[in-house]
């Protein structure tokens, strides 16, 4: 049975956060409020304030189940190697905890003030979270739930190595270079940026992985 630590207390803190703001501003929201945003940054759909609730409740839910998922890792992980890094899972799950609140929060005072560019704040806050893990990437045990699990990292632990060291490198400058981009390009130029950014850094992973399994085994 795992004890409650001093990062669980502060996940937890952190958690409720969005909670705290939303009972608080809730009987000052509209009867319709912004459910979705185009690229240029502008309200394409409204709602209703339960299904707003609703939204924020699945994000949460999401935010705590990955949470515990994590936490939990060492003793569902098939392999046995998480132990050796679990350290490194407790710090992955506490950032995604603090990612999806600041999300919640920066969401609910968007609807809460029309005027404000949620753009500039949101898309920023994942490209912080993109060099957030890329910064972890090194760190991370081959493993089933998290990393870049492909058929040949899964397979391979030198593959899995040299795939996340590359990928590290790859999202920590990426996650820098689309958070400063997307404060200083306009809203759809910066969203189109965004968008291709984070392609590039979800799919280079995969290729290199697939690229290295492929030299390697054409040398051995």
């Amino acid at each position: 049975m795992k004890k409650f630590t001093y990062m669980d207390g502060a996940a937890l803190i952190i958690w409720l956060l969005p909670i705290g703001y939303l009972l608080y501003i809730y009987p000052l929201l509209p009867a319709s409020v912004p459910m979705h945003y185009g690229i240029n940054g502008q309200v394409d759909r409204y709602g209703s304030r339960t299904e707003f609730v609703g939204v924020q409740a699945g994000m949460m839910a999401v935010g705590l189940f990955t949470y515990f998922l994590l936490k939990f890792l060492p003793a569902i992980d098939p392999k046995k190697q998480v132990k050796s890094g679990e350290s490194t899972y407790q710090k992955i799950a506490l950032g995604i905890i603090l990612f999806l609140s600041a999300l919640n929060i920066t969401i609910i005072f968007a609807t809460l003030n029309h005027g404000f560019k949620i753009d500039k704040l949101i898309l920023p806050l994942v490209g912080l979270f993109f060099a957030f893990m890329g910064n972890m990437m090194h760190s991370i045990k081959p493993n089933y739930f998290a990393g870049v699990r492909t058929p040949w990292t899964l397979e391979n632990e030198d593959n899995w190595r040299a795939t996340h060291r590359m990928t590290g490198k790859l999202w920590l400058a990426g996650g820098i270079l689309i958070t400063i981009l997307v404060l200083l390009l306009p809203a759809a130029a910066g969203t189109i940026v965004f968008m291709c950014g984070i392609g590039a850094m979800a799919l280079v992973p995969i290729i290199y992985s697939y690229i290295y399994f492929r030299k390697h085994q054409l040398n051995a």
